[in-house]
């Protein structure tokens, strides 16, 4: 078995190896996986890692994080103070949420549709890898 105790680096256009993981495992520091080529890891971490990591390499290939597609609901994003709302109103419930340029994902949660449906909240159920606080807005590192 590998230990892997941080991440090894970037892609290096050799065979990228997936190691498939659930985002509840993948959120510990501690725990095990099997790559898709048999091969066995311990992961001892500083910090969580996230899908698409490369974690370890070897001369011929990459080993990389790949976290598993989940149901989620998918909120339109109408204006900015409707997505600030609709996230504090799911942060309040204690669910994390992603927030896209155009949608806010949120976990398929039986609290969280109580609440899209109180509220009169449109939303549609989708399969993606869920990668909460992650928010994907393009942005600019001008000066102000």
């Amino acid at each position: 078995m590998q230990i892997v105790r941080h991440a090894a680096g970037t892609f290096r256009g050799v065979s990228v190896i997936p190691l498939p993981v659930e985002r509840h495992i993948l959120n510990k520091k501690r725990w095990r996986g099997v790559a898709s080529d048999g091969t066995e890891f311990g992961f001892d971490l500083d910090r969580p890692l996230r899908h698409q990591t490369v974690f370890f390499q070897t001369e011929s290939a990459d080993y990389v994080i790949r976290q598993s597609p989940e149901i989620l609901f998918q909120i339109p994003i109408i204006s900015a103070v409707q997505a600030a709302k609709i996230a504090w109103q799911i942060g309040n419930l204690h669910f994390p949420v992603s927030v896209g340029e155009h949608y806010i994902l949120a976990e398929d949660d039986p609290a969280v549709a109580q609440m899209l449906g109180r509220e009169k909240i449109p939303f549609a159920k989708v399969t993606e890898v869920f990668e909460p606080f992650h928010i994907s807005v393009p942005h600019s590192h001008g000066g102000h």
